[in-house]
């Protein structure tokens, strides 16, 4: 960190601001605490009542809320039918449950470049990667902006395939107008504490087919139903279950869904408030010509889950370490979203090697995210703007 030493003086700012941050109000807490001080604490009324209102804010005709984003991803690909010897393409830049949902299934990951503007899955470079053994597609609307839609219906009807939206990012986000939930065969959201609304932990699927939903909601309890139109040996016996199928124990307590229902009913603010601080990012760093502001496509109305900031190289004299460091040191802690799945440890062992997607890789080596959440006021806003500024005026060629 010697490096840092030559900005000498005061920090920008007294005390750390980090990337992400949820807001819990006292609304938020009284809800938690009356069904904490009820008799169901699980397995209650309240999850029925949270997957009513996530159909009402996505569109969508079914939702199953599940422990995490990564068991909705998981079901959804089980619901799918994904399984050895299939093909799903996936993006490349993204969290690795996106694509450890396919390995969960025993398919094969496909991965998929980026558009190098957008950072969304490209939908020519997922046409060329369509084989005989390719069942779906699972696109990662990347920071919130929803994927194009359009163009990976296309493709899907094509050739037969399932489209999954992981859509972790983009709660609130809007496609021509539709929100998204109620547009893939099955969309996935992810309710984990940086995200805009949060239940602590926390995930769903929502879906327009009830064949998909009756089988999520089966598999999310150990594959057994209550439902005698599902079962091998129906009875009437009111105490009678039957697992009729192998499933997992995913579900969510009531209490976290209390919270999320608590949440939800702040999406709008939550969504105008990070729309105004990336309006601002976007007027403070679109002037700057060492760094790259990320395209939004007109096609969506994006709720902002992350803000990026892609370096130019050519520009800077330094790399994107000195770079991120040189922001700690000014207490402006960014992050980096993502290193390409492919790139880990796990998938070199599985025989993925580096080269696959070229725009995704240049991607990895230029970018970081800076703080984005609901609670940040103007005054911290303009703390990371002055921040960046500092930094790139030490390190401007």
């Amino acid at each position: 960190m010697e490096e840092l030493a030559v900005f000498g003086g005061t920090p920008v700012r007294e005390k750390p601001i980090y990337y992400g941050r949820q807001c819990i109000e006292q609304d938020d807490i009284d809800a938690v605490t009356e069904v904490l001080k009820s008799d169901l604490i699980t397995c209650g009324p309240k999850v029925e009542a949270m997957e009513a209102e996530l159909c009402r804010v996505t569109g969508a005709r079914y939702a199953v809320v599940v422990a995490n984003g990564t068991a909705a991803l998981h079901l959804a690909a089980l619901a799918a039918g994904f399984g050895a010897g299939d093909e799903v393409i996936v993006s490349s830049v993204t969290f690795a449950a996106s694509a450890n949902c396919v390995l969960y299934c025993g398919a094969t990951p496909v991965f998929a470049d980026i558009r190098p503007d957008t950072y969304n899955i490209d939908p020519e470079a997922v046409e060329k990667l369509i084989t005989p053994r390719t069942k779906g597609i699972v696109a990662v609307d990347f920071t919130g902006q929803a994927v194009e839609h359009d163009a990976l219906r296309e493709i899907c009807e094509k050739h037969g395939l399932i489209l999954i939206e992981d859509a972790a990012h983009a709660i609130g986000t809007k496609y021509k107008g539709r929100p998204v939930g109620s547009i893939a065969d099955m969309t996935c959201f992810s309710f984990h504490p940086v995200k805009t609304v949060t239940a602590g932990e926390g995930g769903a699927i929502t879906t327009n087919d009830e064949q998909l939903y009756r089988r999520l909601m089966r598999v999310r309890t150990h594959g057994i139903t209550r439902n005698r139109e599902e079962m091998v040996h129906p009875t009437d016996a009111l105490w009678y279950n039957e697992q009729v199928e192998l499933g997992y124990n995913y579900r969510m307590t009531d209490f976290q869904a209390a919270l999320l229902l608590s949440q939800l009913c702040k999406l709008p603010k939550f969504s105008a408030r990070r729309k105004e601080i990336v309006a601002r990012y976007d007027q403070a760093f679109g002037e700057m010509p060492e760094i790259t502001v990320q395209r939004e496509i007109p096609e969506s109305e994006t709720t902002r889950h992350l803000y990026i900031l892609r370096l130019k190289p050519d520009m800077l004299n330094c790399d994107r370490k000195q770079f991120f460091d040189a922001l700690y040191a000014e207490n402006v802690c960014p992050q980096v979203h993502y290193l390409p799945v492919y790139w880990h440890s796990y998938y070199e062992k599985l025989g993925y090697k580096k080269g696959l997607c070229p725009n995704a890789e240049q991607y990895y080596e230029e970018v970081m995210s800076i703080p984005l959440y609901y609670s940040l006021t103007d005054e911290d806003v303009e703390d990371v703007i002055r921040a960046v500024k500092k930094v790139t005026a030490h390190y401007r060629r």
